[in-house]
């Protein structure tokens, strides 16, 4: 129970209600106890974790001010910022609405069946006040009657649904805990002694919560103790997972004490289902990355954000350290913690190797560029995006492995007590990457600086093939898909469509441009409709040219290309020699003897053990515009990060 003192609103309170479902509505009444002369508020235009500048003042509506019984006047200083002609020292009060009604993780939604909200697109900041203890009521209303309210916010006189007053200790933390309102499914566990929560929304009857909790008690144990050993103490008290399914969704915020997860309602684990789906790897991989994520940029973070400016955008080149890095751990962290097999753990990889080699843009820019750039190109995709960017989530994290598997060749540390002592070294804070570079220097005994200057400064190729092989593992090229042929990337949902086409390909060279429907080709004087480009195998037969007939802007155009068959680069596959060197934390239970193959969408082939001679194809020698044709689910593209 807490004391009336303690429960007692801060000089920063506010109030929110969800008060018109149908209208997606909620209400804020703001008080400041203690308001300066000409106070000065505003909105953040984006919330940390998503590098996009969001202007969520654009849902903020009738705002209005007031000093006891009297109008007080505002003044818009710009898009987001507002000033108040108030006397100081008397309570101010402000009142206004935002429309919630942004699915995603990073905002806020409402209606008659769910309410979320992140505080960045609902609480006004007060200038000068920001350090100070806040204090928030979430109230309930007559339609909200079933509903409950879980956050990571200190409960400090709550009823049994949750509703009532929380406490932040400053602006940073009120905005850092995400709420969810609704009826929800909700299961806990102790992870490591630590007490976890799991709210489970928009769920089907057929779902397996205790399957969830069990595997999800197992990643954060397989995180906790890579941080801090077996008997080390987390740097939270509690954490909170809020998931919520949808028909065709994925994403995921991280944030210091919980998360905020979208997934598809397929992808959930269901009762009698005994194999693990790829949409449940998918969702334990989305598990694994933003907890990890709780030390690795929420805790430990780049020296930019030391102190977070909400009105712009903060550039750091390090995005490549913290996603990327967090990006190798999360499936390396599911392998230890005995979720996923060799097997899946190498396709996995495979995939990302594949990503990397089939974006054209990894030849122009670094992945230090990417990180800076993110607020202009990973978070604004286009047609153009795969021709002049590279992924900070994929290279990232095959940076990590290229110096993890180096590291381990050496003997003398690994990637996993570099992590560990950049979290003692900061005292789990901003670092920069002389701080990482002088750790690898005194755990290694040399300095690794010319690699970094290869591999994350530089469009250089990363030694993948090399490194692999000195640990067992050997990539192989496979037969290119039609996709990685032609140089496109497609939709094939209801009719064949151009979503980008990639530098210096066949498909750049015929003419083809992002958005034309292609709806036939003629091969060899007859003319046959398309839906998927598998069926280009089925009517080009051995020829080596055809006429592409596509529709763009209302005209129907026929345009030629001969296929040249060396044209595209096939995915890689993997293989492993012996026992992967990198799961040193994960005592095998079964035998590798047995030779077993796997194959998803034609990409990537892998073996538990290869016999006979290794291949390993030179990395460097590759064209640049190679890319297979879209999967359903991409992990990074539109984030697992939002």
């Amino acid at each position: 129970m807490s004391s009336p003192s303690k429960a007692q609103a801060a000089d920063v309170h506010y109030r929110i209600a969800p008060a018109d479902l149908h209208a997606h509505l909620f209400t804020v009444a703001l008080t400041v106890a203690r308001p300066a002369a000409g106070q000065e508020l505003s909105l953040p235009v984006w919330i940390p974790g998503s590098y996009l500048i969001r202007e969520f003042s654009r849902n903020l509506q009738a705002l209005e001010a007031r000093q006891g019984r009297h109008e007080v006047a505002l003044t818009q200083l710009d898009k987001h910022r507002w000033q108040i002609g108030c006397t100081p020292g008397s309570p101010l009060e402000l009142t206004y609405a935002v429309c919630a009604y942004d699915r995603s993780v990073r905002s806020a939604w409402l209606d008659a069946d769910r309410g979320f909200f992140n505080g960045s697109s609902l609480c006004l900041r007060v200038h000068g006040q920001e350090k100070q203890r806040h204090t928030l009521d979430i109230a309930g209303t007559s339609a909200t009657a079933q509903w409950s309210v879980a956050t990571a916010l200190e409960a400090i006189a709550t009823d049994p649904r949750g509703f009532g007053r929380y406490a932040a200790a400053d602006y940073d933390e009120l905005i850092d805990c995400p709420v969810e309102l609704g009826i929800f499914w909700v299961g806990r566990f102790k992870a490591c002694g630590i007490p976890h929560q799991m709210l489970v929304s928009g769920a089907t009857p057929a779902f397996d919560g205790q399957r969830l909790l069990t595997d999800t008690r197992k990643i954060c144990e397989t995180a906790i103790r890579f941080w801090h050993g077996p008997r080390g103490a987390a740097p939270h008290r509690r954490y909170l997972f809020m998931l919520h399914a949808v028909a065709e969704g994925y994403g995921g915020l991280e944030h210091r004490n919980c998360s905020a997860l979208t997934c598809g309602r397929a992808d959930l684990p269901r009762r009698q289902e005994s194999r693990a789906s790829e949409g449940y790897t998918t969702l334990l991989r989305l598990i694994s990355h933003e907890y990890f994520h709780t030390w690795n940029v929420k805790r430990l973070r780049p020296a930019e954000f030391a102190s977070y400016d909400y009105s712009r955008e903060n550039y750091t080149e390090l995005l490549w350290f913290f996603e990327g890095f967090t990006s190798y751990y999360d499936d390396l962290l599911l392998r230890r913690a005995g979720l996923i097999d060799d097997a899946t753990y190498l396709r996995l990889l495979g995939k990302a190797i594949n990503q990397l080699l089939q974006t054209p843009g990894r030849t122009l820019q670094t992945v230090a560029q990417a990180s800076f750039d993110a607020w202009v190109k990973y978070y604004r995709q286009d047609e153009n995006t795969a021709n002049a960017t590279v992924s900070y989530y994929t290279k990232g994290a095959l940076v990590a492995l290229c110096l993890d598997l180096t590291l381990r060749r050496e003997g003398r540390t690994t990637l996993d007590e570099v992590m560990r002592a950049l979290w003692a070294r900061s005292a789990g804070g901003p670092i920069t990457q002389a701080d990482l570079c002088a750790l690898l220097h005194t755990l290694a005994g040399r300095p690794f600086d010319e690699e970094l200057a290869q591999w994350v400064h530089s469009t250089a190729e990363l030694p993948l093939a090399d490194l692999l092989a000195a640990h067992g593992v050997s990539l192989k090229a496979e037969p290119p898909q039609w996709a990685q042929r032609l140089g496109l990337r497609v939709t094939e949902n209801h009719g064949l469509h151009i979503k980008s086409v990639l530098r210096g390909g066949a498909a750049e060279k015929a003419g083809l441009a992002a958005g034309d429907e292609w709806l036939g080709v003629q091969v060899q004087g007859q003319g046959w409709r398309i839906r998927q480009l598998d069926e280009m195998a089925l009517y080009l037969g051995s020829g080596t040219a055809l006429t592409a007939l596509v529709a763009r802007d209302g005209r129907l155009l026929q345009l030629e290309r001969p296929v040249d068959e060396r044209t595209g680069r096939g995915a890689e596959s993997l293989g492993c020699r012996r026992k992967n060197r990198l799961h040193d934390h994960h005592r095998q239970r079964k035998s590798l003897c047995r030779r077993r193959r796997h194959r998803r969408d034609g990409q990537v082939q892998l073996c538990r053990r290869l016999q006979g001679r290794l291949h390993h194809p030179q990395l460097g020698n590759h064209p640049r515009h190679p890319q297979t044709r879209d999967c359903r689910r991409q992990r990074f593209c539109t984030g697992r990060r939002l």
